[in-house]
């Protein structure tokens, strides 16, 4: 058996889990749900929720990780009584972290290619329209999706097989840096621009009237959802890493300062995108659009766009590789695991297998669709993150937590031991009513009300 490798460093653990938390839904739909729900209300009810639900379930998986020092695959079966049946819920980890990256390989490569359009000046001289047909032509064009999405697991799959500390920390501890960084010069570029103060009132400025228009419930609702998926929890991504550090620190401060870096990236992105919105007079709630439409086209317009945009073209393939990386780690270490493989063997395995499975994403626009194909009336890339988001993360992180507080499960005292251990912020007992009784309702409340947007 092989020794179990270590993360070398708590900074790298730290930005490995931000960066499998931050992804593209932080720089999109943080801002234009904040923008549609009230500004600063949204952002603080999401801040509130963040706490209540995102974190606790967190400090779970983190508990489960670090307590069994297995993969996702194992770690139920270390830990459960004999006799009982959680360790399923490990395969069916390791089949979402694969549905995952059945999608999010094709997302990654569309960043890759848009930055690689913006520092050859494709964009230049282009008008909105033009820009539109650019984004489709890319979407129809099945060899440069085929293409970016396999440079994407290429890359990777060499990364992860390099190591935990020579590869994977290293890399993202130099690729979130380099991330944060970007976003600081963007965003104080942004508070030059002419709408810097309309679009950052906007943004920040509590506004209950466009809450209202809204509906004060349904902006509650948004801001729990926003606040419960941002962290990705649920199907072992975070675990992984849970199993590759030490007992320094305790987990809810990990968990805190995880969620704090992830914060920090989704409000930036707002200080970044609002004010070119107003600047520009461009709707603040366009979605994807707004990224790989619209933005280009503020970039034309402004002195340096060029070198403007391909920042922040390299800060979106920076944000979408750090989930790639982490969720790669998480499914090579499951397969070391089951098969008993070597990193090397599982690197090549996965090579070849995501890149297969990944094919129906990224021909989805173009060849598949060309057919007819469709599912729920939707693309594949809609189907799979359907499955992923309103079905596998919600009922996931309901067994993680009712493993964690039910004595059929690993059981209360074990998982507040273990999350209590090390230095830092601790759990309470005062908090066990809470986590065991009322906030699985809310996650069934969550699951419910996913299931239900998506078909009624």
């Amino acid at each position: 058996m092989q020794e179990r490798e270590q993360l070398k460093s708590r900074l790298g653990f730290l930005l490995l889990s931000a960066g499998c938390a931050i992804g593209i839904g932080n720089v999109w739909k943080f801002p234009y749900m904040a923008g549609q729900g009230g500004g600063g209300m949204f952002v603080l009810l999401y801040i509130l929720f963040l706490m209540i639900l995102g974190i606790p379930i967190m400090t779970m998986e983190f508990s489960v990780g670090r307590a069994s020092k297995k993969s996702p695959v194992r770690s139920f079966k270390q830990l459960e009584k004999p006799g009982t049946k959680w360790h399923i819920h490990g395969y069916v980890s390791l089949v979402g972290n694969y549905i995952i990256m059945m999608f999010y390989t094709t997302v990654a490569g569309w960043m890759l290619y848009y930055f690689y359009l913006t520092a050859t000046g494709r964009f230049t001289g282009l008008d909105a329209q033009a820009i539109s047909v650019v984004f489709d032509d890319m979407k129809q064009n099945p060899v440069v999706m085929v293409t970016c999405m396999v440079i994407v697991v290429v890359v990777g799959v060499f990364i992860c097989s390099i190591g935990v500390q020579n590869g994977l920390e290293k890399v993202s501890k130099a690729m979130m840096t380099s991330l944060l960084i970007i976003m600081l010069v963007l965003a104080v570029n942004s508070f030059f621009m002419d709408g810097a103060k309309e679009g950052l009132s906007f943004f920040l400025i509590p506004d209950f009237g466009r809450m209202s228009s809204v509906g004060i419930g349904k902006t509650i609702v948004y801001a729990m959802n926003q606040a419960f998926f941002t962290l990705s929890v649920g199907i072992g991504s975070m675990a992984i890493f849970g199993s590759y550090i030490e007992k320094d620190h305790s987990l809810l401060s990990e968990s805190i300062n995880i969620a704090a870096l992830d914060t920090f990236v989704a409000i930036t992105s707002g200080l970044i995108i609002f004010p070119a919105c107003f600047t520009f007079g461009v709707d603040q709630t366009q979605g994807p659009s707004l990224i790989f439409i619209t933005l280009p086209n503020i970039f034309n317009h402004i002195p340096l766009g060029r070198l403007w945009g391909s920042l922040f073209f390299v800060f979106m393939s920076f944000a979408a590789f750090s989930t790639v990386l982490a969720v790669f780690e998480n499914i090579i270490c499951c397969d070391m695991e089951l098969k008993n493989w070597s990193r090397k063997k599982s690197c090549l395995f996965n090579l070849v297998a995501i890149t297969v499975l990944s094919l129906p994403c990224a021909l989805g626009y173009s060849v598949l669709k060309w057919k007819g194909f469709e599912v729920f009336g939707g693309t594949v890339l809609d189907f799979e993150d359907f499955i992923v988001s309103n079905i596998l993360l919600p009922l996931g992180s309901l067994v993680y937590l009712l493993f964690c507080t039910r004595n059929k499960g690993w059981g209360w005292d074990n998982y507040i031991a273990e999350a209590n251990t090390g230095k830092g912020l601790k759990l309470r007992s005062s908090m066990r009513f809470y986590i065991t009784y009322i906030l699985p309702l809310i996650i069934l409340f969550i699951f419910g009300f996913g299931i239900y947007d998506k078909f009624f």
